[in-house]
């Protein structure tokens, strides 16, 4: 039986994550609790170790009650470039539904492009979007999550 990781928790920017689904049996293998943070009503399953969270609807609700909450041990899912910034920051891996890290190394070039390219389309530059979600992001998310989880049971165990 695998015990679960102490203190450590995994947080999901919920509204428009596409890997949810994995996130819990991801989870649920490595005894991980899950807050499921959304701005509203969101229908999760029925577990003991998931936890939904309705932060409310003003803007950024979601994001502020995660990034008060994320910290060294803990796990954060989003997309939300900024979000990832706070968290990396308070010492929380965070992990792009897409399977990309985001790191102390990476996050202010990601933000700083993020800003970039905010600033074009308000300018009225057309500059496409991302690219579509597919299996292989589905797949590089569903190793990056597992790395990160035994990262930290080793961590934990030393």
């Amino acid at each position: 039986m695998i015990t679960p990781l102490s203190q450590t928790r995994i947080y999901i920017d919920a509204d428009a994550c596409p890997v949810k689904d994995e996130i819990y049996r991801v989870a649920g293998r490595h005894r991980v609790p899950v807050s499921v943070v959304a701005g509203n009503f969101i229908r999760i399953p029925q577990d003991p170790l998931i936890e939904r969270i309705a932060a409310g609807s003003g803007m950024d609700a979601a994001d502020d009650w995660i990034a008060e909450r994320a910290t060294k041990g803990d796990i954060v899912v989003t997309s939300d470039i900024p979000l990832a910034s706070r968290c990396v920051k308070a010492g929380a891996i965070v992990i792009a539904p897409t399977g990309k890290p985001f790191t102390e190394e990476s996050i202010g070039m990601t933000l700083a492009v993020r800003n970039l390219m905010t600033d074009l389309r308000s300018s009225g530059e057309v500059t496409g979007g991302p690219s579509s979600f597919s299996p292989r992001h589905r797949s590089a998310f569903l190793s990056a999550l597992d790395q990160a989880i035994r990262r930290i049971q080793r961590t934990q165990a030393t």
